[in-house]
């Protein structure tokens, strides 16, 4: 939708593996996580704070999850890595299942060049 592809992962805080945090982040080259924020920015609500633009962030993964496109690729046991450096927020209570947003450049190994790289879109960012 948005042209940049984006990663999107669970992480889990202890041994119950609930999946409570939700990781997202930018897969195309050259494209740094604030990219992200700046997009929940323009196309929320103008006065949204941190925690309901993560909350935007974590509906679009979701749906982009649950309804599929053709740039959806799930894998099983994918190993990912989330650089330091990104932004974490805690939601008051659980939003989608999820406790925490974490945002950050992400990695995923085996993934091919044309399946990170940057498409032509209607929206800017």
């Amino acid at each position: 939708m948005f042209g940049v592809v984006f990663g999107y992962a669970t992480h889990h805080l202890d041994e119950r593996r609930l999946g409570d945090v939700a990781v997202v982040g930018p897969l195309t080259p050259g494209v740094e996580w604030g990219r992200l924020w700046q997009m929940a920015r323009h196309c929320g609500r103008p006065t949204a704070g941190e925690t309901e633009l993560a909350q935007w962030m974590l509906t679009q993964a979701t749906r982009a999850f649950v309804c599929g496109s053709d740039r959806i690729a799930h894998f099983q046991e994918q190993r990912w890595k989330l650089e330091p450096g990104g932004k974490c927020v805690r939601f008051n209570s659980t939003y989608a299942n999820r406790d925490q947003l974490w945002t950050g450049n992400m990695a995923i190994d085996g993934l091919a060049p044309d399946q990170i790289s940057e498409r032509h879109t209607l929206y800017p960012a």
